[in-house]
């Protein structure tokens, strides 16, 4: 310890703020004011760290050494600009630096300026070390309650721009809203004829193409989602360009609007793919009921996945080409359209932890198994798509600032 403060107080009187303390020296060497020692204030903003007010000096009236003690007494006014603020009021040596930034103690007054004036809780001490581990906790929680606030604060313009999408992109068409069910449908048989009629591709023990189909659409089922979604999102900020130029528009929304979109589609598909369980089967197993379990963190890798992209497109325009390619990778690195035992040996162990492949692993698990999915790859699968989630908005949220000035 440096440095204590006794017997603190904070008064405010016509606007102007007077801080008073004991200050003792615990420091082992003498405060000269004749070399510069003396006390100051800074004033931040706490939400950016921002010094909004480097303040007047108060110089003790003698030399203090080491044991003894000295009035402080400040007085100023906090800016009219309503907010947050954070003072610091520290001893410091001019031409030398303050003391607070090499780890003294200093007061903390954390204060609210609206348009009654100026409200300040009670002054405490308090480290740079000390400080830092708050923000970091603090930081910590915000990253994870932000992004969920975000969604659920703009839940009405998500659902707006998402319906505004979907009908965006047919508008025009003979075929108009249809084109929803249409294009995952022709994607499947399309896929299908490839694998199923030229290939000949067959399922296990199964000849029949009916069993190589559901095996195969049960695996398209999240990767329609997943792939739309990730697609379009390095081009995203571009695409909504007059949105991101407007100050008040939340624009980590958009992310969302494409993860929405690319669900409404697997909406229309997961019902196709269970009309055709039914014919083929003739029933549906109970264990379907288990996919809102894998829709959850299917959702947050394809939102953390796009939140990223979205963010890092701005700044890399090449990005959606080199998507493009690493989809395509991906789709075959995946066992969607072979089995599983078609994959190297000596590759599964690495492949096998691909976050789509547990995915599809677990819904042929529940939709044509009649099984759970397996709970350790499923609880792995959570906890990756959550860190995804959380990273991409943090990556997003840095950088939005700088999307305006850059499209």
């Amino acid at each position: 310890m440096n440095v204590e403060y006794r017997d603190t107080t904070v008064e405010t009187r016509d606007g102007v703020v007077r801080v008073s303390s004991r200050v003792e020296n615990a420091s082992g060497e003498t405060w000269r004011p004749s070399e510069g020692f003396a006390f100051g204030y800074h004033i931040f903003d706490p939400e950016t760290d921002t010094l909004v007010v480097d303040g007047a000096r108060a110089v003790p009236s003698g030399d203090v050494a080491t044991g003894e003690s000295t009035p402080l007494a400040l007085e100023f006014r906090m800016p009219r600009e309503p907010g947050r603020y954070r003072v610091i009021v520290s001893p410091l040596m001019e031409n030398a630096g303050w003391y607070y930034q090499k780890g003294w103690p200093f007061l903390l007054i954390d204060a609210v300026v609206d348009d009654a004036g100026a409200r300040f809780e009670s002054p405490r001490t308090a480290t740079s070390a000390s400080l830092g581990r708050a923000r970091a906790v603090r930081a910590l929680g915000r990253a994870f309650t932000l992004p969920v606030a975000v969604v659920w604060s703009n839940w009405n313009l998500i659902r707006t721009l998402t319906r505004r999408d979907i009908l965006g992109r047919y508008r025009g068409s003979f075929g108009g809203v249809l084109w929803t069910i249409l294009t995952p449908l022709l994607l499947m048989l399309t896929y299908f004829f490839v694998f199923g009629i030229v290939l000949e591709s067959k399922f296990g023990n199964d000849p029949s193409r009916s069993g190589y189909v559901l095996y195969f659409l049960a695996g398209m089922l999240p990767w329609l989602a997943f792939s739309e979604a990730v697609g379009r999102a390095p081009t995203l900020m571009l695409e909504y360009r007059n949105f991101v130029k407007k100050l008040v528009f939340p624009v980590e929304t958009l992310p969302v609007n494409l993860v929405a979109a690319g669900l409404v589609t697997q909406a229309f598909a997961v019902v196709l793919f269970l009309i055709g369980l039914l014919i083929a089967r003739g029933s549906v197993p109970v264990s379907a009921l288990w996919m809102p379990v894998l829709l959850v963190p299917q959702i947050l890798l394809t939102l953390g996945l796009c939140w990223f992209l979205a963010a890092l497109g701005v700044f890399v325009r090449d990005l959606g080409q080199l998507i493009g390619f690493l989809l395509t990778l991906w789709f075959f690195l995946t066992p969607i359209c072979y089995e599983e035992t078609k994959l190297p040996a000596m590759a599964l162990p690495l492949l096998g932890k691909n976050p789509i492949f547990i995915l599809v692993r677990a819904y042929r698990f529940i939709l044509l198994d009649g099984r759970a999915p397996e709970w350790a790859a499923l609880w792995k699968l959570w906890a990756v798509s959550a860190i995804v989630f959380v990273a991409g908005h943090a990556w997003f949220y840095k950088l939005r600032k700088s999307f305006a000035d850059l499209i």
